[in-house]
């Protein structure tokens, strides 16, 4: 028997059953009138042909006929329902590169009806099954898709050769479109920062970035690294940017450092990053661009976003990268005279002790000669002692990640293994990393994300720097016909493990002894997370609310060895034996209105408020003179003290961001309100505003030769809080008792009520330009920044029982221009070469010192006296400053009756910061393969040798 299956499907459940009842009771009333009019049609039809229905109809076919009628009635009718009643259609666009697009315009052909995609590129939309979808986007190839009855699709879209639109993080999180930004950008990819791998990323941005400098220190595996971009505002000469993970500030102290008195670099906040776990780093160099973090982001915003999963695909990564590390000597030290004094060669063990690290002797002839050890050595040049000293230190990094996901989300967990050896024996770095990071659609409206990262980092041995005591790198200064193997092991077993002497400066450590028995340990723990939620009220108004996390906890153990030559007694001692925490908690709340008025304006704006609080918390135990040899306890110590530190800071703000477009042309703005903490209540608050414009001067043109034209230009004030809290009231330290008796001490420095926030205002200029379908590029900049009020400290008379105090007085300026160039010389096949270069010429003026007679400011200072580091009215920030020789009215040296060139005047030499740098870099791409070059360059600046 036949049978007629009737099927009805809608993306709705709900709009199932609603439209299934709708159509049987609509079909039921309308039936019997519509059947009625059927029967008369055709009745009038047979009887033109002379028949009756009776001639070929039985009556149980007239039945069936009324059923089949019915049911084709039916079906028409939910068929039609089917296609007029309107269901929604959802996905997500991306660029060929998996990057979400922000605001891309999603209309339904032939309607006004439509909307445009989030920040994280989805979308939703109401259709009728039979729409046509039209997707456009600003530098990217229109498409248009048919529905056909889908309620989930996805788009890639493809990248216009006449239009460029990339969308870059900007401050807060914010994903914008790089064509509407009135202020420069440079985004790094993160596997440009794995090419040359450092144990601390920020050394690979080194020549990468137009208007940043990088500056490395020479201090094992993780030291800090000094950023700089823009030049210097500080008299310290520190102005480092603001360090941004996802979205959320992070902590980026420097641990310690080493100075006249020597010390040791502990590294950086940064430095415990893992590179295979970043996707991209971008870096805002103006003030408008990093304005919306406020003071902190004074000098500017280094952003980190790091991976994350696909929702198309599971993938697993085994990343490793192996390197080796090798000393250069670059040293050019004489050999024609050994060791020894007034032209005399040593004549016994004393004499070649005294004598270790001075070249006063006599010519190298080669004749065995008492050496330091009391053995006989030929007096001649010994070769390789750098290279025999120092290792060949391998560096092994190892990272496994899965990542993957689906419909409502995605994740990523990581996990990374690094071992770093250091060129100097028995020393080193591990560090072990944990990333996961989540995001999930709870809702079609809501949804969270989550990142967290553990640290686990082991630092052993941290050398010693600038100093001589504990130093490994006075093996520099050896006389040439030494060994350097003559000195070790450094110490003598038999003599409770004495320090072996080998020059007359007990200060000057034997290199042997600090590699076989110094003891300067730091752990780190360290967890940096933030979890946010977003909530859509419409496609074009959303509120998220986020939480930023950053905790570490260190532990210091350092000790000056039993045995040590300079050590009371040579008994040592414990240095350190500290515990503290950092934490760098941001809490932020943000309203977003993003919609596209019509096709040729826009607005998108943000409303928002930050919590700040940053505590910091430690305590130190010291003490001299171990009681049993090479037992570093505390309870072996005869004398023992206690140091105790704390410091807190809360800034509360609220903020404000608007993007108008009208085509071709955006106006942002930006503002901000800070309340410090750090300062006196009359002077606690400030507010920064910006403003910029783009104007993409491309979209009027039609050439072949200008694939893209941008002009921009902004207007920012920022400003900057003390370094430090607690300079404007008069506090008490609680020192160790002396006979149970408590003992307090008060500051040297005067407290100062009236201390404010400086001001920094800048004013950029540029343009973007793109040609031959973006084989050439062009990005120029010109900046001007100005500080005022700077913080500074001033000497006082001890007179007044201070040595000085902190004041609202400095001012500085720096401008200077940033070019960019990208070339792409060849492109055929697989094949692809690209070629950038990027330059910074800067110029850094101290306007003001003090506001008066405007004398130089020494900020730094040098042993041998005859030298120091200072501020200097009309020069650059951090001038050497260094006794010049005496010279008569035609310029020629002035030599004493002695023979020995007079001293003159103290000069400003030039400064320590480099003004003119940048970088050079080629890629060259063969399907899966890959080889590159970077070449950096800095000229212009001065090296004090201490």
């Amino acid at each position: 028997m036949p049978k007629l299956a009737l099927a009805f499907h809608s993306a709705n459940p709900r709009a199932d059953k609603a439209g299934l009842e709708a159509c049987s009771k609509l079909a039921c009333s309308a039936f019997s009138a519509i059947a009625s009019k059927f029967d008369a049609a055709l009745l009038r039809h047979f009887n033109k042909l002379h028949l009756t229905p009776s001639h070929f109809i039985h009556p149980t076919q007239l039945a069936m006929r009324r059923t089949i009628q019915l049911l084709v009635l039916l079906l028409l009718l939910c068929q039609g329902y089917a296609y007029a009643q309107a269901s929604k259609v959802s996905g997500k666009i991306t660029s060929a590169t998996n990057e979400p697009l922000i605001g891309v315009s999603i209309l339904v052909s032939g309607t006004t009806q439509g909307t445009t995609s989030d920040v994280d590129g989805n979308y939703a939309v109401n259709v009728s099954g039979d729409a046509t979808l039209v997707f456009s986007y600003v530098g990217y190839v229109s498409q248009t898709v048919a529905v056909k009855g889908r309620s989930s699709i996805n788009v890639i879209m493809a990248v216009d050769s006449k239009e460029i639109g990339e969308v870059v993080v900007t401050a807060l999180g914010i994903k914008k479109d790089e064509r509407k930004l009135g202020y420069a950008v440079t985004k790094v990819d993160g596997g440009l920062l794995n090419v040359a791998r450092e144990t601390n990323v920020a050394n690979s941005l080194e020549g990468r970035v137009a208007g940043l400098n990088v500056a490395g220190a020479s201090g094992g595996p993780g030291s800090a690294v000094r950023l700089n971009i823009r030049g210097v505002t500080s008299f310290s000469g520190t102005s480092s940017p603001l360090i941004v993970i996802n979205g959320v500030p992070m902590d980026n102290t420097v641990r310690g450092s080493a100075g006249e008195w020597g010390g040791a670099d502990l590294g950086d906040g940064i430095s415990n990053i893992n590179p295979d776990d970043i996707e991209n780093v971008t870096v805002l160099k103006g003030s408008t661009a990093s304005a919306l973090y406020g003071a902190r982001a004074a000098n500017g915003v280094i952003q980190i976003t790091t991976k994350s999963g696909s929702r198309t695909k599971t993938t697993i990564e085994y990343n490793t990268n192996f390197q080796i590390d090798h000393a250069v000597d670059n040293t050019d030290f004489q050999s024609v005279y050994g060791q020894g004094s007034q032209n005399l060669r040593p004549t016994d063990k004393a004499s070649a002790i005294v004598s270790g690290n001075t070249a006063w002797g006599q010519r190298l002839d080669g004749t065995p000669t008492i050496g330091i050890d009391g053995q006989l050595h030929p007096y001649s040049k010994v070769n390789g002692n750098i290279n025999n000293f120092y290792r060949t230190a391998p560096s092994w990094t190892n990272t496994v990640a899965i990542s993957g996901g689906g419909e409502k989300g995605t994740y990523r967990l990581s996990l990374s293994n690094l071992d770093n050896k250091s060129i100097l024996r028995n020393s080193g770095l591990t560090r072990r990393t944990v990333n996961f990071n989540t995001s999930y659609d709870l809702t079609s409206k809501l949804s969270f994300n989550l990142t967290a990262s553990y640290i686990d980092q082991n630092d052993t041995n941290r050398p010693q720097l600038s100093d001589s005591p504990l130093n490994a790198n006075n093996i520099l200064f050896l006389a040439p016909n030494i060994d350097q193997a003559t000195l070790a092991p450094g110490f003598d077993p038999n003599n409770n493990g004495l320090e072996t002497a080998w020059n007359a400066d007990s200060y000057a450590t034997n290199p042997w002894f600090v590699v076989n028995q110094f003891v300067n340990n730091v752990s780190r723990k360290r967890l940096i997370t933030s979890l946010s939620a977003r909530y859509a009220f419409t496609d074009y108004l959303s509120l998220q609310a986020r939480l930023g996390y950053d905790y570490s906890s260190d532990r210091r153990f350092g000790v000056t060895p039993y045995g040590t030559l300079y050590s009371n007694a040579g008994e040592g001692a414990l240095d350190n034996l500290t515990l503290g925490n950092r934490l760098e908690m941001n809490s932020d709340a943000l309203l977003s209105f993003n919609k596209a008025l019509n096709q040729d304006f826009s607005i998108s704006a943000s409303l928002g408020a930050n919590y700040r609080r940053n505590k910091f918390e430690s305590s130190r135990l010291y003490g001299g003179n171990f009681i049993v040899p090479y037992l570093y306890t505390p309870t072996n110590l005869r004398t023992r003290n206690l140091e105790y530190q704390y410091t807190e800071l809360v800034t509360p703000s609220v903020y404000y961001t608007a993007d108008f477009t009208y085509k071709f042309l955006t106006l942002s703005t930006t503002g901000r309100y800070d309340r410090f903490s750090s300062l006196p209540n009359g002077n606690r608050s400030i507010f920064t505003p910006s403003v910029a414009g783009s104007f993409i001067f491309s979209d009027l043109l039609d050439t072949p030769v200008l694939s893209y034209g941008k002009l921009r230009a902004s207007y920012a004030k920022t400003s900057g809080e003390a370094a430090n809290p607690y300079l404007t009231a008069q506090y008490y330290n609680i020192g160790n008792p002396i006979n149970g008796v408590p003992r307090a001490s008060y500051s040297s420095t005067l407290p100062n009520a009236n201390l404010r926030p400086y001001n920094l205002r800048e004013f950029e200029v540029g343009t973007e330009l793109k040609f031959f379908n973006n084989r050439i590029g062009v990005d120029l900049a010109y900046f001007n920044r100005k500080t005022t009020g700077e913080i500074v400290n001033a000497a006082l008379s001890v007179g007044t029982g201070y040595e000085g105090t902190t004041v609202n007085l400095g001012s500085t300026l720096n401008r200077g221009i940033e070019l960019g160039l990208t070339v792409v010389p060849i492109k055929r096949g697989a094949f692809t070469w690209t070629s950038s270069f990027n330059f910074t010429k800067l110029h850094n003026e101290v306007l003001d010192i003090d506001g008066g007679a405007n004398n130089p400011l020494q900020t730094g200072t040098y042993r041998p006296m005859n030298a120091n580091i200072g501020i200097v009215k009309g020069l650059a920030i951090s001038q050497v400053r260094a006794y010049d020789y005496k010279r008569d009215a035609s310029g020629n040296v002035i030599v004493g009756s002695d023979g020995i060139p007079l001293r003159g005047d103290l000069k400003p030499m030039g400064s320590g910061i480099a003004n003119l740098y940048g970088g050079f870099n080629n890629d060259f791409n063969f399907k899966n393969f890959n080889l590159s070059f970077l070449i950096d360059y800095k000229f212009n600046n001065k090296i004090l040798s201490a």
